[in-house]
C-alpha cells in the first residue's frame, strides 16, 4: 500500500509537477468560461478548479486524471442560478457531493461495463468536435494577428517535440509568446477579457438558503442531473486515460472521490465539478501520470491567481486557443472513419447518432444514454430472431425451438406452432432455446392451455436448467398435465 502510494505521488516527479503546470495554465480561461456560462462569478469556477483537483488528487481512483469545473455541469446549473442565485446552486453543490458518494458506496460504477464501444468512440469524437467549438468564438473573425499566434502555437507544440522534449512544448508556447506579446505591444485578446480576477482565498462557508424541505424539492432535481453527468463524464474519461496509459483504475473510488471533492467545494463556494476529458489529455500528452499532476494543477492555479495574477491575465488567448485545437486533434478518433466502414451497421449508427445528438446538444450525457438505449434496441432485434420448425413423427408432432425467447420474440414462438392441432402427442423442444422473462413463460402458458383444450397432450423437453426453474416458477397451466421433461 505504501509502495503504491509512493509510486502514485513520487514516481513520476519532473513530469508531472511540468504537466501540472501545463494544465493549470489552460485551466484558468475554461474555468472562467464555465463560471460565465453557469451565470456565476468568475471567481465561482477557479475556485471550484482550485478545491477539485486538489481534493481529487488525494481520494480519486484514477491518477494522472484532472477533475475540475467543466461546460457540461455548467450548462446544468443555468437554469438553478437564474431562478434562485448562486446560495442555491453551493447547496445543490453540496448534494451533489453526497449522492455521488452514495452512488460509489453502492458500486453503481458498475453500469459502465453496458455502454459500447460504439458509443465510446461517439463520446471522445463528440467531446472533441465540442473542443474545437468551443474555441472558435476566441479566433474566428477576431484578427489577422490572432491567427497567427494560433498557427505560431500549434507549430511550437507539433514540431518543438521532434527536436526538444525536456520541457512541455505547450508550457514553453505560453512562457514564450506571453513574453513576447507583453515586451512587443501586440494587440490581442487575453485571459483578463473573460472576467474579472479578484485575488484572493476562498473561505470557508454555509450557503445561505432555508433548512427546508420545499428547499430539498429544488434543489435535488439539478443535484441529481449533476451527479450522473459528472459521474458518467468522469468514468467515461477514467477508461479513455487507462486505455492512453495503459493501466487500470478504482472506478468506485472515483465516484466516491468526485463525491468528496463536491461536497467540500460547495462549502468553499465552488460550483459542481467533474473529470475534465480535454485537460485530462493534456496532462497525460505532457507526461503526467501521479496524482501529484493533479495536485500541482490545483495548487498552482489558485498560486498563480493569488500570487501572480497580474501576468496570468496577460496570457494571449489565442496561444491558448492553439493548446485546445491540439488537443481535440489529439482526441478526436481518426480511426473511426475506418471503423465506419469495417464495424457492423448498426455499431456505425450508434458512433454517429452519439456524435451527432452531443454535438447538437451540447450535452455529452443526452448523447451517451442515446447511444446506449440504441445499442439495447439493436441488440434485442438481433437476438429476438427466433425460429419454430416443425417435424412429424407417426401420430406425433415434433417442434424444435431455435433462439433466445423473451418478450420481444414471443409473438414469433407463438406464431410457430400450430394451435388447431387436435388429439396428438405434441413435443416442443427448447435444447436450442433459453426462456428469459414473464413474458416468454407466458407465452408458453398460452399454447400449452390452447393445445390441451383440443385433446393434446403436450410435453415441453430440452429446458436447461435455468429455463426449467422459470418456467416451474411462473406457469400458470398444469405442469404434471403438460409433462415437463428433463430429455
Amino acid at each position: 500500500m505504501i509502495a503504491k502510494l509512493k509510486q502514485e505521488w513520487f514516481g513520476n516527479v519532473r513530469a508531472d509537477i511540468l504537466a501540472g503546470i501545463v494544465v493549470a495554465l489552460a485551466l484558468i480561461p475554461e474555468a472562467i468560461a464555465f463560471s460565465i456560462i453557469a451565470g456565476v462569478d468568475p471567481m465561482v469556477g477557479l475556485y471550484a478548479s482550485f478545491s477539485i483537483a486538489v481534493i481529487i488528487a488525494f481520494v480519486g481512483g484514477r491518477s494522472g486524471m484532472i477533475s475540475a469545473a467543466t461546460g457540461a455541469m455548467a450548462l446544468l446549473m443555468v437554469p438553478l442560478v437564474r431562478d434562485y442565485g448562486l446560495d442555491y446552486l453551493l447547496a445543490a453543490t453540496i448534494l451533489t457531493g453526497i449522492i455521488q458518494i452514495l452512488f460509489g458506496v453502492f458500486k453503481v460504477a458498475k453500469v459502465m461495463r453496458f455502454v459500447p464501444r460504439a458509443v465510446m468512440i461517439g463520446f471522445v469524437n463528440a467531446l472533441a468536435i465540442l473542443i474545437f467549438m468551443a474555441q472558435v468564438p476566441h479566433f474566428l473573425g477576431i484578427s489577422t494577428m490572432t491567427y497567427v499566434f494560433v498557427a505560431i502555437t500549434l507549430a511550437i507544440v507539433y514540431i518543438l517535440p521532434r527536436f526538444f522534449t525536456a520541457i512541455p512544448a505547450p508550457l514553453i508556447a505560453i512562457v514564450a509568446l506571453t513574453a513576447l506579446v507583453i515586451f512587443s505591444g501586440i494587440e490581442l485578446r487575453t485571459v483578463g477579457d473573460l472576467g474579472n480576477i479578484s485575488q484572493t482565498l476562498p473561505s470557508f462557508f454555509i450557503p445561505d438558503v432555508p433548512y427546508t424541505f420545499e428547499t430539498l424539492q429544488i434543489i435535488f432535481p439539478y443535484a441529481l442531473a449533476l451527479s450522473i453527468v459528472g459521474l458518467l463524464e468522469s468514468l467515461l474519461t477514467a477508461q479513455i486515460v487507462d486505455v492512453m496509459t495503459d493501466t487500470g483504475s478504482d472506478k468506485n473510488k472515483e465516484s466516491r472521490g468526485q463525491g468528496i471533492a463536491n461536497f467540500v467545494t460547495g462549502f468553499f463556494g465552488g460550483m459542481a465539478g467533474c473529470a475534465m476529458i480535454g485537460q485530462s489529455v493534456i496532462n497525460v500528452k505532457s507526461g503526467g501520470r501521479g496524482r501529484l499532476s493533479t495536485f500541482v494543477a490545483g495548487a498552482l492555479l489558485m498560486f498563480l491567481i493569488i500570487v501572480v495574477g497580474d501576468l496570468v491575465v496577460q496570457i494571449p488567448m489565442p496561444v491558448l486557443v492553439g493548446i485546445m485545437i491540439m488537443v481535440s486533434i489529439g482526441t478526436f478518433d481518426w480511426g473511426s472513419f475506418t471503423y465506419l466502414k469495417k464495424a457492423p451497421r448498426t455499431d456505425a449508427i450508434v458512433m454517429v447518432a452519439t456524435v451527432g445528438i452531443v454535438v447538437i446538444t451540447h450535452d455529452l450525457s443526452k448523447g451517451v444514454f442515446a447511444g446506449v438505449l440504441l445499442s439495447a434496441i439493436f441488440f434485442v432485434a438481433k437476438i429476438s430472431k427466433l425460429q419454430v420448425e416443425k417435424a412429424l413423427s407417426g401420430e406425433d408432432i415434433h417442434y424444435s425451438v431455435r433462439g433466445q425467447l423473451f418478450f420481444a420474440s414471443v409473438e414469433d414462438f407463438v406464431a410457430g406452432i400450430d394451435l388447431t392441432e387436435r388429439e396428438r402427442t405434441i413435443y416442443i423442444d427448447f435444447t436450442e432455446s433459453h426462456v428469459w422473462d414473464d413474458s416468454a413463460v407466458g407465452a408458453i402458458d398460452k399454447v400449452v392451455m390452447k393445445l390441451r383444450q383440443n385433446q393434446n397432450e403436450v410435453v415441453l423437453k430440452g429446458l436447461n436448467a435455468s429455463s426449467r426453474k422459470i418456467v416451474e416458477k411462473l406457469a400458470i397451466y398444469d405442469q404434471a398435465s403438460a409433462k415437463l421433461s428433463t430429455h
